[in-house]
């Protein structure tokens, strides 16, 4: 596999290394996961003075989509280089109606279900493709609880890719048509996300998958950094400002991680203030191991067997469990929990209030979100951001059984009056 390299006559790649989160050891930008040295794992390093090059103007000329940041980007400044659906720019939501039901003076809601495949991960896929292809693979393939699977198929049926992805057995049937409909293979796996991984891990070392980008696997490092750009986005739609409260649905609590880096780039390099942020993470009561790591005090993550609804976030053993606890411990933010009643609970209340259906993971983020309020941990003062990552009609089983027709009528005037329809 060659390395990654930035086009000359068209964008400086900003990208200089792969670098070890615990102890610094660097590597090329190659498919790489992992430290030889400590087996932590490993990072996106960035060439400082090619990011503080970047101006506001030079991401504002850019495509209307996440391609917009490719000087913020390990990958893609060619556009002839991206595999790519183009997502990103979705709507942040002035959330007035929900503001005033939890009490808060300014809320927004990040809705990212307006994706192609109607799920943040879009976004995370097109980097780690456009990688990948650098890199010379030449099969897509993932471990994923059902977004993932879509968005890896739907890149790769657009770029006429031969694509492989791989799924817990018991996932929502709607994100299993949503996967299977692209034609690529589907395999389900008898057995939990964390048992779909721990296959996926080994199948990169196999010889009849060394051409296979696993996008959450072997070339990780890159996949992560596009969730940098739901970052990025919030705070050009804000005004080139940051948001002083986010809250954010944690599975691997990756997305957390990188949202805060995010915003830490963009302060660092010029291009916002550096005023202070606060992150807050969200998980279900069903699946909860970082979250419990915190209100416990420790840095130690016990992995889970998870249950409930909300099966986007159901990685009983999150890698970067403990970059998610540092990120929320340093900016001064919290993390909890909810139930599958809560989640549904959370569903309603974001449809009613905005309009937005959510899938069960944003159920999860405003029902912690209106947990956070009540209990004192979010200051109602200051200006928020939830972030829906999925759209509802993926996760419909979810409240199909609490919504409905309000009135079932005759066809007739008659039978509309009696109904009290009219008035």
């Amino acid at each position: 596999m060659s390395v990654i390299a930035g086009p000359s006559d068209i964008a400086v790649n900003p990208a200089r290394a792969l670098v070890c989160r615990n102890c610094g050891a660097e590597y090329p930008l190659i498919a790489q996961n992992a430290c030889y040295e400590c087996f932590a794992p490993v990072e996106v390093g960035y060439d400082q003075a090619a990011l503080r090059a970047v101006t506001r103007a030079d991401i504002e000329a850019g495509p209307h989509n996440i391609w917009r940041y490719a000087p913020l980007l390990p990958t893609g400044q060619d556009p002839a280089s991206r595999v790519t659906v183009n997502p990103g720019m979705t709507p942040l939501i002035k959330a007035d109606a929900l503001a005033a039901e939890l009490g808060l003076r300014t809320l927004w809601v990040k809705d990212d279900s307006a994706n192609p495949t109607h799920s943040f991960k879009d976004r995370v896929v097109s980097v780690a493709l456009t990688a990948a292809k650098g890199l010379g693979f030449t099969r897509f393939a993932c471990a994923s609880t059902g977004n993932l699977a879509n968005s890896v198929a739907a890149h790769g049926a657009r770029a006429g890719v031969p694509s492989i992805v791989f799924i817990p057995y018991d996932l929502e049937q709607n994100k299993v048509v949503t996967s299977a409909v692209y034609q690529g293979q589907v395999i389900a796996i008898e057995g939990s996300y964390d048992d779909v991984n721990r296959l996926c891990q080994e199948l990169t070392e196999t010889d009849e998958f060394e051409e296979t980008a696993f996008v959450n696997v072997n070339v990780r490092p890159y996949y992560a950094e596009g969730s940098k750009t739901l970052g990025y986005e919030v705070a050009e739609q804000l005004g080139w400002r940051l948001p002083q409260q986010v809250v954010i649905p944690m599975a691997s609590g990756e997305l957390l991680t990188k949202i805060d880096k995010a915003f830490s780039e963009l302060v660092e390099i010029g291009l916002v203030d550096d005023t202070p942020w606060r992150v807050f993470g969200a998980q279900s009561a069903g699946c909860n191991p970082i979250a419990a790591a915190l209100q416990a005090g420790t840095d130690q993550i016990s992995p889970v067997k998870p249950t409930g609804i909300a099966k986007s976030l159901n990685i009983g053993d999150p890698a970067a469990g403990p970059y998610a606890l540092e990120a929320v411990r340093r900016t001064g933010g919290w993390m909890d929990y909810v139930t599958d009643d809560e989640i549904r609970d959370g569903i309603q209340l974001l449809a009613r209030t905005t309009g937005v259906f959510a899938e069960t993971a944003g159920g999860v983020t405003v029902a912690v979100l209106k947990k956070l309020v009540e209990a004192g941990k979010l200051d109602r003062d200051a200006e928020t951001v939830v972030y829906n990552t999925g759209e509802g009609l993926k996760t419909i089983d979810a409240v199909s059984t609490q919504v409905g027709p309000t009135h079932t009528v005759r066809p007739s005037l008659k039978a509309a009056r009696e109904a009290g329809l009219l008035g």
